[in-house]
């Protein structure tokens, strides 16, 4: 598992700004490069880690290089342990109850939604899906009580709302078993 002090990412609407903003991103401090890669609709996504005031530095430099292709980007100290599993499709859920559903404009704001989630309520984070097949548009999916779910998603959309990339959202209480087949 990757443990971080903190993460960041960029996210750029073309490539070659992407591409140019990361390089200037890892030169400024000492980071570590988690992930660099195009996403639907070929824009073009950093994630790192590392001490907090280093990506806080990488982060305000990559946001710097090429303004007019910025899309977003964020920076959280002290992440929620539970986002790097959703991410890479490596989370384990054995006891699925109510399913709760946020949907972002964007890849950024979906992770900040994950954390404020998990660090809301006792849910366990299934999938964090960035922006690949959706036309850049990101998801996220949490399992636990209905109330903890709600309140989760609640804050979760209050804190991606802010930045105006909140989508959509919705809790199911008791999901089919067919549903949870095909999910988990």
């Amino acid at each position: 598992m990757i443990m971080a002090s903190a993460i960041g990412m960029i996210e750029f609407k073309t490539v070659s700004a992407g591409i140019t903003a990361t390089d200037q991103m890892v030169k400024t401090a000492s980071v570590k490069l988690l992930e660099s890669e195009t996403v639907c609709p070929g824009k073009y996504i950093s994630l790192i880690s590392g001490e907090l005031s280093a990506v806080k530095a990488a982060v305000e430099r990559a946001q710097a290089v090429r303004p007019e292709e910025y899309i977003d980007s964020f920076v959280l100290g002290n992440p929620d342990e539970s986002i790097f599993p959703a991410i890479y499709g490596s989370t384990h859920v054995e006891d699925a109850k109510a399913l709760g559903i946020l949907e972002t404009y964007d890849a950024s704001a979906i992770i900040v939604a994950a954390d404020t989630a998990a660090k809301t309520a006792i849910v366990d984070l299934i999938e964090l899906r960035i922006a690949k097949g959706m036309c850049g548009k990101s998801y996220m999916l949490i399992t636990g009580e209905v109330a903890a779910c709600e309140a989760a998603i609640e804050k979760a959309k209050n804190a991606v709302g802010e930045s105006g990339m909140f989508l959509d959202s919705s809790v199911i209480a008791n999901p089919d078993r067919q549903l949870w087949n095909n999910i988990l």
